[in-house]
């Protein structure tokens, strides 16, 4: 069963519970629960625009209620319950969820998961895009999403039905593959980003996403900054004006941007145009109007920024993203 080569089944522990952690908090090492309503902003949708994956696996199964599923490292999962019920355990915190909830990991902590008798769920394994890899620094190592059915309806449903159905057993792999239509992968990726980015707006807008999330830093001016760098990429951006949106000197907001970033202004400016441009040209937009647009004096000085940054021309990186 091919597609089941990377999903490590480990012994069921008897001794382990499955109790619903009480409470959350959206940080590193925690599980973010849904619950009350957030409201959410340009921040969110810039970070919902970004999400770019390629698939590794999505599979709806039945597992032996016996046997755990150890969640791939380095890669997002979304775990979604069809039906029944699911529990996860992140580390020593198990948490259970129920038909209609969805689970959102990227990989940073090892997880498991195990079932009831008798339920269905998806497991969808992806990997983020190289331009689109900021998006996981953004999020919690857990998130869950609490009736992700009712929240997200249209996306729920998609996520019911995406993916290779391995509940009917015994699976007929040579006819999945014959079954196989022209632009499945295609599509497949397109509806994996539905449903990844419905998740994160989800967990954002009635999760423990913490005030004003996705905050980039914890200093207000330096964030201030980084949301006037978002919002005009082809502004000619200098230290000083950059500074001055700051209210800083130019020698302190330089230490204090390359302190949180860890990298200088020019280049994080730099970063974003790339970023913008990448989402322009999947877009289809000219590459004489994107260099344009984000401020560049020429089409060759843009292709040269771009190819510095990706290591292909911006007509060569179209062309893969969209062979």
């Amino acid at each position: 069963m091919r597609f089941l080569l990377h999903m490590t089944l480990i012994a069921p522990d008897p001794a382990s519970s499955d109790v619903a952690v009480p409470g959350a908090v959206a940080q590193k090492g925690a599980v973010a629960h849904a619950g009350t309503v957030t409201p959410v902003g340009g921040p969110v949708e810039a970070l919902l625009s970004a999400v770019d994956v390629r698939l590794r696996r999505q599979v709806r199964i039945t597992p032996d209620p016996h046997e755990t599923i150890a969640l791939d490292r380095d890669a997002l999962t979304i775990v979604y319950v069809i039906e029944g019920a699911a529990h996860t355990r992140c580390g020593d915190k198990p948490t259970s969820l129920a038909r209609g909830d969805a689970l959102l990991t990227p990989g940073r902590v090892p997880m498991s998961v195990k079932t009831d008798p008798g339920s269905r769920i998806l497991v969808s394994t992806l990997t983020l895009m190289p331009h689109a890899a900021h998006v996981a620094n953004a999020l919690p190592d857990v998130a869950l999403v609490r009736d992700f059915a009712h929240h997200e309806p249209a996306a729920a449903a998609l996520a019911s039905q995406v993916g290779v159905d391995l509940t009917a057993l015994p699976v007929d792999a040579a006819q999945i593959e014959a079954s196989g239509r022209a632009g499945d992968a295609v599509i497949c990726r397109m509806m994996a980003n539905t449903v990844l980015a419905s998740v994160i707006r989800a967990w954002a807008a009635h999760g423990c996403a913490p005030a004003g999330w996705p905050v980039r830093t914890s200093d207000p001016f330096l964030e201030k900054v980084v949301e006037a760098i978002h919002a005009d990429p082809g502004r000619d951006w200098s230290v000083e004006g950059l500074a001055s949106v700051g209210a800083m000197s130019r020698t302190v907001f330089a230490e204090r941007f390359r302190a949180a970033f860890g990298t200088s202004p020019a280049s994080y400016v730099t970063e974003v145009r790339i970023r913008a441009a990448q989402d322009r040209l999947v877009l289809g937009c000219l590459v004489s109007e994107i260099s344009r647009d984000l401020g560049y004096s020429s089409d060759e000085g843009f292709s040269r920024a771009f190819r510095r940054r990706t290591g292909q021309t911006p007509t060569a990186w179209r062309e893969a993203r969209t062979a």
